[in-house]
C-alpha cells in the first residue's frame, strides 16, 4: 500500500448534490479502495453514502449555494453562474494539488471550462464522465436553436475534445460522441449496482416491514422496531410469523416501488393514469390485490403530483413517499414486487441508474421506453417497457392478477429474477477495475 506522501490524488467534481450523485460516489469509493486519495468537491444538500463519509482516504470539500430565491430569473441565472465559477475555482486551488480531475457532465457550464483551466495550470489529467448532455437538457425548456443551447453544445464539444480521456454511460453515447463530436477516446462504463444492492430473504423483508411500520402504519400491523426478533403471531401488512417461521400473507397487497426526482422530465402523470386504470379494474376483475406504492426521492414537482394523487381518493391503492436513509434504500428496493421507472432521456443516450439498482436487488421493472433503453432492459426477459399509461396499466394488472398465487405469473417473475442474477454477477467494483482503473494508475 502506498504511503500518504506517495498516494496519487484525484479530485472528483460534482457541481450538484453529492448525496444524489451515486455514480460519482461509486467512482470515489473505487478510487479510494485502490489506494488513491480522493477529494470530492460538490454540494451537500443530502447526506452522502456512509462509506464515503467514513472512508479514511476520502475528504469532501463542500460548495455553498448563493441564496437568491426572490431575485428575477435572469439575475438569478447570471449571479449563480458567476458564483459557481468563482467558488468552484477557488475550491479547486485551495484544496491542494491533484494528479487527476474527474468531472461529472452535465452540468457543463461553468464546470467544464473551470475544471479544464485548473488542469492546465496544475498539470492534472482532465477526465470527463458523461452522464448525459447539458445542451439536450436545456433544449427541453428552451428552443434547440436558442443561443444558450448552442453555446452549451459548443462548450461540451470543445472541452470533450480537449479532455485527456472521456467516460460515458452507453455504447449509443460513445457512438454519438465519435460521430458528431469526433471524441475517439471515450470508454463505456456501464452503471452497475454496488454490492449493497442485492436480493434479501423473506426474514429480512419481514424485519424491514416491522421497522417501517413504526413510522408508517400502512406497513403494520407489527411490533416495535426496537425488537426485530420474530415474535409468535407477529404480523405486517405483507408477512406473518407462524410457528417461529416467517411466511407471506396471502391477503397481502402488491408492493410497487418507484424512485423519482419529481421533475418535468419524469412524467409522473403516466403512473397516476395507470393506477387509475388499476383502481377501476380492481372493482370489476375481483382477482387483483390492493396495491401499495412506495415512491422515494425529492424534487420541485413533488407537491404538485402528491396533490393530484390525493384528489384521486383511491380506495384500493395506497401511495407512500418515505424518506429513507442511504443504508435503508436497498432494503426497500429488494422488498418490492415490481419496480416502475419513468425516466426519460433528453438525449436518448443515457440509462436510468434507478433501474440498475432495482436489477441489483433482483427487482423486475416496467420502464418508460426510449432510444437506447434496450442496452439495459430486455423486453419480457428482465422487465417490460412502455410508452404510455395504457401500456403501463396493462403491465401492472397482468403482473398482479391473482397475486400472489398465480403460478404462471410467479413462474415469469422467477424467470426474470434468474436473468437478473446473471446481471448481478458483474458489480460496479469489478466493472470499474476492468475498464477504468488503468486511467488513474498509469
Amino acid at each position: 500500500m502506498a504511503t500518504e506522501e506517495a498516494r496519487k490524488v484525484v479530485k472528483v467534481v460534482v457541481l450538484g448534490d453529492i448525496g444524489r450523485s451515486p455514480r460519482m460516489q461509486y467512482h470515489a469509493l473505487s478510487l479510494a479502495d485502490n489506494g488513491i486519495k480522493v477529494k470530492i468537491i460538490g454540494y451537500l444538500d443530502s447526506a452522502p453514502l456512509p462509506e464515503i463519509s467514513e472512508h479514511a482516504h476520502i475528504t469532501i470539500n463542500q460548495l455553498y449555494t448563493l441564496p437568491l430565491d426572490k431575485a428575477p430569473r435572469l439575475v438569478r441565472y447570471a449571479a449563480k453562474l458567476i458564483w459557481q465559477t468563482i467558488s468552484l475555482l477557488l475550491t479547486l486551488f485551495i484544496s491542494g494539488k491533484c494528479d487527476y480531475l474527474l468531472c461529472q457532465n452535465p452540468p457543463a457550464i461553468p464546470t467544464l471550462p473551470v475544471c479544464r483551466f485548473y488542469c492546465l495550470i496544475s498539470r492534472a489529467k482532465f477526465i470527463i464522465d458523461w452522464h448525459n448532455y447539458a445542451y439536450s437538457i436545456m433544449a427541453m425548456s428552451l428552443s434547440p436553436d436558442h443561443i444558450i443551447v448552442r453555446v452549451a453544445r459548443a462548450i461540451e464539444r470543445f472541452f470533450g475534445q480537449s479532455a485527456d480521456h472521456n467516460l460515458c454511460v452507453t455504447y449509443s453515447m460513445k457512438e454519438d460522441l465519435l460521430t458528431h463530436w469526433g471524441l475517439k477516446s471515450a470508454t463505456v462504463l456501464y452503471d452497475r449496482p454496488p454490492k449493497i444492492f442485492h436480493p434479501i430473504t423473506l426474514d429480512e423483508k419481514h424485519d424491514w416491514f416491522v421497522k417501517l411500520s413504526g413510522q408508517y402504519p400502512e406497513f403494520g400491523p407489527g411490533t416495535t422496531a426496537d425488537h426485530p426478533e420474530h415474535a409468535e403471531g407477529q404480523k405486517t401488512a405483507f408477512t406473518q410469523v407462524v410457528a417461529d417461521t416467517v411466511q407471506t400473507r396471502y391477503d397481502r397487497p402488491g408492493l410497487v416501488f418507484s424512485s423519482t426526482s419529481w421533475t418535468a422530465d419524469e412524467d409522473f402523470g403516466i403512473m397516476i393514469d395507470a393506477f387509475q386504470v388499476y383502481e377501476t379494474t380492481y372493482e370489476t376483475a375481483k382477482n387483483l390485490p390492493k396495491l401499495m406504492c412506495v415512491i422515494t426521492g425529492k424534487g420541485p414537482m413533488k407537491e404538485h403530483y402528491l396533490k393530484l394523487i390525493a384528489e384521486k381518493n383511491w380506495q384500493h391503492i395506497t401511495v407512500i413517499t418515505p424518506w429513507l436513509e442511504a443504508a435503508d434504500y436497498p432494503k426497500m428496493v429488494a422488498s418490492a414486487d415490481l419496480g416502475v421507472c419513468l425516466h426519460t432521456s433528453s438525449s436518448g443516450l443515457d440509462l436510468p441508474m434507478k433501474v440498475v439498482d432495482m436489477f441489483g436487488a433482483g427487482l423486475p421493472v416496467c420502464a418508460f421506453d426510449f432510444l437506447c433503453l434496450d442496452e439495459l432492459v430486455e423486453e419480457g426477459i428482465n422487465g417490460y417497457t412502455f410508452k404510455n399509461s395504457d401500456e403501463l396499466a396493462k403491465q401492472i394488472v397482468n403482473w398482479f392478477r391473482e397475486f400472489p398465487t398465480n403460478e404462471r405469473q410467479n413462474h415469469i417473475a422467477e424467470r426474470m429474477r434468474s436473468e437478473l442474477a446473471k446481471f448481478q454477477k458483474t458489480r460496479w467494483e469489478e466493472n470499474w477495475n476492468l475498464r477504468v482503473k488503468k486511467y488513474f494508475t498509469s
